[in-house]
């Protein structure tokens, strides 16, 4: 439980960040060319994608027997996330589901408005030059740009668990499932653990409908080491050191942590 203002919130058993599935700008980037990218929708591969995510969630949910659990829902508003969350909640019956909320602040990373693929190459040359995190796409964002809205998101998220307006009962496990997009997701990762702009950098970004489960370890603090092996967070860019620190995280004593300014 995290305390506030005399009172105890009951703090997420997990927060599943999933990236939406195959969209037709990820299929063809020509997509990109004429139609905006907030509307730009999923594949037939994508929607199926997106299916298959929300079973292995439903599974990771409902794991070992559990009947007192329940999912809320934040979406990115564009048109791919919003289709993916429509497929991931076919898994999901509506008792389960105490809300969805669209929100703006999860979306996509901003390249500019119609983007030429000629260009756009060219450009993408130039950020691997720049570095990936403080380079900003003319007209635009930047990771760094991405990082500043997914930390106020993140700051809104603490206040609607603190003050429960996600209307959670305390005897059921509650479940975020935030459905955004790969940098999103990632700069997400990167606030929450405070990890560095070298180390954000090493990370692969998320396949089409793959997911990423923050667990709340043994002592309070929230980990993906819980729930992915060591093998997975390797393989998506995370060092020795990282995996170390999130191993450390699954059984870590929250008020050791806190102590120290570690975690969130």
């Amino acid at each position: 439980m995290r305390e506030r203002d005399g009172h105890r919130a009951v703090l997420p058993k997990r927060i599943i960040l999933v990236r939406h599935g195959e969209s037709q700008g990820n299929n063809d980037p020509a997509a990109y060319d004429t139609t905006p990218d907030p509307k730009i929708q999923l594949t037939t591969q994508g929607i199926a994608q997106a299916r298959h995510a929300g079973a292995r969630m439903r599974h990771l949910i409902a794991g070992g027997g559990s009947t007192n659990w329940r999912v809320y829902f934040y979406v990115s508003p564009y048109a791919r996330t919003r289709s993916t969350l429509r497929e991931i909640g076919r898994s999901f019956s509506r008792k389960r589901v105490i809300g969805v909320r669209e929100e703006c602040r999860i979306r996509e990373q901003d390249f500019g408005n119609f983007q030429v693929q000629e260009h756009m190459n060219v450009i993408k040359e130039t950020r691997q030059r720049f570095g990936r995190f403080f380079y900003r796409f003319p007209e635009g964002e930047s990771a760094a740009d991405v990082f500043d809205r997914v930390s106020s998101f993140l700051e809104s998220l603490w206040r609607d668990v603190d003050m429960n307006r996600l209307n959670h009962d305390p005897s059921d496990d509650l479940n975020l499932i935030i459905v955004s997009h790969g940098l999103a997701s990632r700069v997400f990762m990167m606030k929450w653990f405070k990890w560095t702009v070298e180390q954000f950098e090493l990370l692969r970004n998320f396949e089409n409908g793959e997911f990423r489960v923050l667990q709340l370890g043994s002592g309070g603090e929230y980990s993906l080491a819980v729930h992915h092996a060591d093998e997975e967070l390797l393989e998506w860019g995370l060092s020795p050191d990282m995996i170390a620190d999130q191993k450390w995280r699954a059984c870590a004593n929250k008020g050791l942590s806190e102590k120290y300014k570690i975690g969130h």
